[in-house]
């Protein structure tokens, strides 16, 4: 495993693993309404807005914006997804970890840790 960033852990205690996606436009996430299942999504954007369509099926959520007070952060808490804010990414270019597997965990109560398998 090799760590890739850390960030405010917003909505639960446990470990996932999934598929990473980086989503950059609203059409990204229409390309995943029939494939969101276990997908660990990377959002620019700390609303809910773009990926409110496919939210409750994702294993993940990661932003590196925002903290636990935002739209984002609240509504994954509700779902009981997990989700990682204020991440800052150990590398330049979000769109190189599509497709890769990760994974999220929980150090303490307000510490997330993203993870890249290899």
């Amino acid at each position: 495993m090799k760590k890739i960033g850390e960030g405010l852990s917003c909505s639960s205690n446990s470990e996932v693993e999934g598929e990473l996606v980086y989503i950059q436009s609203v059409q990204d996430v229409i390309n995943l309404f029939d494939d969101a299942n276990g997908k660990i999504c990377i959002v620019e954007d700390s609303g809910t807005t773009t990926l409110g369509p496919i939210l409750s099926e994702l294993a993940g959520v990661l932003c590196p914006i925002g903290s636990t007070g935002s739209h984002l952060a609240i509504v994954s808490r509700e779902f009981e997804i997990p989700c990682i804010m204020g991440v800052e990414f150990f590398l330049e270019d979000l769109s190189s970890l599509n497709r890769k597997k990760g994974k999220i965990i929980t150090e303490s109560e307000d510490k997330g840790i993203i993870y890249l398998l290899e």
